[in-house]
């Protein structure tokens, strides 16, 4: 309930966080991005540490995730298809320098410039009015179609086109958790409207 779209700005998050606003009034789209994108100090929960435990035992093929935050890595995830990018990952659009987390917040300019060539840093996330990474697209969509049973969790299946995504499963073991309903509620074997945490802490 304090998520973005649920705080007030001059300005409607979509509207900020997008290619055009990027391009147009970098200095307020950094801000933003800063102080209500980054949360460097984010831990992996129980969620995540499930996942990747089960990786590791060889339960799991892949997370496909809209999260940008990089938590399934920290939690020891490795096949992570994330289908919006990495606040991890930021790359100069001039010389293709590419900063990590900790030394994109330590750029100091309002709008962040490359050390190596002055070249604007821009967060390697997908912004509103920007497509997604084919390639990404592509391992996501074949780890859905080649999975036996398929757990959708944490997701409203609204934002497109990733909600389309569940139409690649074939597969008879369809898995929904979310603590509210979604439009897809009917077509999946197993419905839980619980948090996460809940229900991984018994998993």
């Amino acid at each position: 309930m304090d998520g973005l779209y649920h705080q007030q700005f001059r300005e409607p998050p979509e509207t900020i966080i997008s290619h055009t606003y990027y391009v147009k009034h970098p200095d307020v789209f950094f801000e933003f991005y800063r102080t209500r994108m980054l949360y460097p100090d984010a831990k992996p929960n129980i969620a995540h540490e499930t996942l990747a435990r089960w990786e590791r035992e060889g339960k799991l093929s892949a997370v496909v995730t809209q999260n940008i935050d990089g938590l399934h890595q920290m939690a020891g995830s490795r096949a992570v298809y994330e289908l919006h990018g990495s606040v991890h990952r930021n790359i100069c659009r001039r010389c293709g320098k590419v900063y990590d987390l900790a030394q994109f917040m330590a750029l100091e300019d309002a709008v962040p410039v490359c050390t190596a060539c002055g070249g604007r840093v821009k967060p390697d996330v997908v912004l509103y009015e920007e497509g997604l990474d084919p390639l990404t697209i592509q391992g996501a969509v074949d780890a859905i179609r080649c999975a036996d049973l398929l757990i959708v969790a944490g997701t409203s299946l609204t934002v497109y086109p990733a909600a389309a995504f569940l139409d690649e499963y074939t597969g008879r073991r369809l898995v929904l958790i979310n603590k509210t309903p979604t439009k897809r509620d009917d077509i999946a074997d197993l419905v839980l409207h619980e948090g996460l945490g809940d229900v991984f802490a018994q998993l």
